[in-house]
């Protein structure tokens, strides 16, 4: 019992003060954390998304495509907003040019 009285009888703590405080905020902590999700999940997406559209767009005949569904094939024609892939001998489709996941440009003979 002379244990709990003492306890209750003791100071509390000192809060912390200044720059201290601010750190144990949970504002603080909460703007923190938008930062990091930022720079940590955000902008590399946005980065991969401008690259992936940069690929597209410079799209030429002759280029190897992977589509999102999978179907690999090269580039035929490419129109204003779809592109012409054969993916095998006579089979030309046609895509959006959002289907288009990967590029690998046409191999340049070298003499």
């Amino acid at each position: 019992m002379t244990t709990f009285l003492h306890t209750l009888a003791q100071a509390p703590p000192a809060k912390p003060e200044g720059f201290a405080a601010l750190l144990a905020s949970p504002a603080f902590m909460i703007v923190i954390m938008i930062v990091m999700f930022y720079f940590l999940l955000i902008r590399p997406q946005q980065r991969q998304r401008k690259e992936q559209a940069t690929r597209i767009a410079a799209l030429k005949s002759g280029d190897k495509v992977i589509t999102t569904a999978g179907l690999h094939g090269i580039v035929h024609n490419v129109k204003d907003t779809t592109i012409m892939v054969k993916v095998a001998e006579g089979t030309i489709l046609e895509f959006d040019k959002p289907a288009i996941a990967s590029v690998t440009k046409k191999e340049t003979k070298e003499a």
